[in-house]
């Protein structure tokens, strides 16, 4: 081995060893950008002297780390809804510090109280703003028994991984290797028609619709299968609609919140 090998070698190695980036990363940042080309001039200038000059792609991602410090780790169990097969959603039991659902609902409770604090409004917006990508994750509505797919083997291009972490990174990064704002170019564009039919419902109604999917994956992907192009491209349009259902989501619940004069198309937020 020469030299330049050598020194090569070990940094190789340490990338082989990074995590696969996560919907947490590619996705809420993409959902994100997608709600931010959709807010009202008003909601987004409200929004923006909210967050001091920072946009809410750059909080996208914020409370995946946040919820790991002892400030906020109360919010750990609010990134998902996990129901056990045979569970139906509706009569899932509640977890008593709280689950994505209620999460949402309950920030835009925060959101939309005149006697909020302006800290707890900026705080209920950046919680908002990654939960609406979470809740279109399907595994964050995953089983109980194995922690959302986390502890379900399967095989990624014969590789040991499991069904949450490939569904976080792998699947949307194999779908198509783009940067956020590639993605946001190439799937918001819905049609008035289509935007109108995903714009229907509220937090409890996504978390069913989510819960829906992920009981199909499971369903399509037992224990140790062998993923490949084949289950890639099954489950490709999946992602995209997942993405662009909660941008277009996201952004109407914002500009009901912050925006007057702005009527909402979902159920979210009740004046």
């Amino acid at each position: 081995m020469n030299s330049i090998s050598r020194r090569l070698c070990p940094l190789f190695l340490f990338f082989c060893t990074l995590p696969a980036f996560p919907w947490g990363q590619k996705g809420h940042d993409t959902t994100a950008a997608i709600a931010e080309r959709h807010l009202t001039p008003t909601a987004k200038d409200f929004i923006t002297k909210l967050l001091d000059g920072k946009s809410i792609v750059y909080w996208a991602n914020w409370l995946d780390n946040a919820s790991h410090t002892d400030e906020y780790a109360y919010t750990k169990t609010w990134h998902y809804k996990n129901i056990d097969e045979g569970v139906n959603f509706d009569e899932a039991p509640l977890l008593e510090s709280g689950d994505i659902v209620r999460a949402i609902t309950n920030q835009i409770d925060i959101a939309k109280d005149p006697e909020s604090t302006e800290d707890q409004k900026r705080l209920a917006v950046k919680i908002i703003v990654h939960l609406l990508g979470d809740i279109h994750q399907p595994m964050h509505l995953g089983h109980a028994s194995d922690r959302g797919g986390n502890s379900w083997p399967i095989k990624y291009f014969g590789r040991d991984v499991n069904l949450h972490g490939t569904w976080d990174g792998s699947l949307p990064e194999a779908a198509h290797r783009w940067s956020h704002t590639e993605w946001v170019d190439q799937i918001d564009r819905a049609t008035p028609q289509e935007e109108a039919e995903m714009l229907r419902g509220n937090p409890y109604d996504w978390g069913k619709e989510t819960f829906e999917i992920c009981t199909k994956v499971y369903e399509e992907t037992p224990r140790d299968t062998e993923i490949s192009y084949d289950y890639v491209a099954k489950w490709t349009p999946t992602v995209e609609i997942q993405f662009l259902k909660g941008g277009l989501r996201l952004a109407d619940l914002l500009n009901a919140l912050f925006d007057p004069t702005y009527t909402s198309r979902t159920g979210a937020v009740k004046r």
